[in-house]
């Protein structure tokens, strides 16, 4: 079963293809002591999965994100996984029996309700399930409002109700002692276990020109003080000798040589880049292969 445990959302900038890349950077400390890890910024959580399912010995996970209705979605999956699978079963079987003009109706219909109305984790996490697999390209975009504002995507037979995922993921993030957090990342460095801990960043990348930023995943914006601010981060993790800890972000100098912004900040610790694939881009022309930076502060 664990073989098939992944993300039960779409992400943008998600690490699925890129997950044996990461593996091979992991510090070689966590295949040999039980460790703490730690996701300031979960996402759509494939290094996480991927973590649960590589390490037994892992004695805690922290989980974080700035995003309180994807935290909401983690914590149902963990806590009533059957209880989702009904409604988003319910939920299908619907859609499914709709025409194509019906759904998108139906579609804005759900997308308004997701913003306007007061919901309980349950309707909540249905209806974030239903929007980031209905939607175009399986986005998930807030505006500066904090309403969610992706349109409708033409998807002939979108599966809504991942059974098998949800019951899965529900089983690993109960098989370990998993601590699931909504807010700012630096909450994370209270949540520390004792002996060896293992923090993996990925927040919302650094624009590789004007027109390619998407980290509004969340109201408000990662902007370059942020970036800033999460170096200094990592730099204070530095104070604790039984911290390691690896960053990915674009790889902005391979677009423009002259922007090493985030080689300079991250100028003390150890750089490498790494092959990865963008999926989501409204332009197909402009997905394909991109190097990504890997930043770690141990060999």
């Amino acid at each position: 079963m664990n073989a098939e445990a992944k993300p039960f959302l779409k992400w943008a900038g998600g690490k699925g293809q890129l997950l044996s890349q990461l593996h091979e950077h992991l510090s070689v400390e966590l295949f040999q002591q039980e460790f703490t890890y730690i996701e300031p910024f979960v996402g759509g959580g494939a290094m996480l999965f991927h973590m649960l399912r590589v390490f037994p010995n892992m004695k805690k996970v922290v989980i974080n994100d700035i995003n309180p209705h994807l935290i909401t979605a983690y914590r149902v999956i963990k806590e009533q996984p059957f209880e989702l699978i009904k409604w988003l079963a319910s939920l299908e079987k619907e859609y499914y029996s709709l025409g194509e003009g019906e759904r998108k109706n139906y579609y804005l219909n759900i997308r308004n309700f997701y913003n306007e109305t007061s919901l309980d984790e349950i309707e909540r996490t249905k209806y974030l399930l239903f929007l980031n697999h209905t939607c175009f390209n399986g986005l998930y975009r807030v505006n500066a409002e904090g309403k969610f504002n992706v349109p409708y995507g033409r998807y002939v037979k979108p599966t809504i109700c991942n059974r098998e995922t949800i019951i899965i993921d529900s089983e690993l993030l109960n098989r370990t002692n998993v601590v699931i957090l909504n807010g700012d990342y630096e909450q994370t460095v209270d949540y520390m276990g004792k002996g060896l801990n293992f923090f993996y960043f990925d927040p919302p990348y650094r624009p590789l020109n004007a027109t390619s930023s998407f980290n509004t995943y969340a109201k408000g914006s990662f902007n370059d003080k942020e970036q800033i601010r999460l170096a200094n981060f990592c730099k204070n993790l530095n104070r604790f000798s039984h911290v390691k800890w690896m960053l990915s972000n674009a790889d902005c100098s391979a677009k423009n040589p002259d922007d090493t912004f985030l080689e300079n900040i991250y100028a003390d610790f150890n750089i490498r880049r790494v092959v990865a694939s963008r999926a989501i881009n409204a332009n197909p022309a402009k997905r394909g292969k991109l190097t990504e930076l890997l930043i770690k502060n141990y060999e």
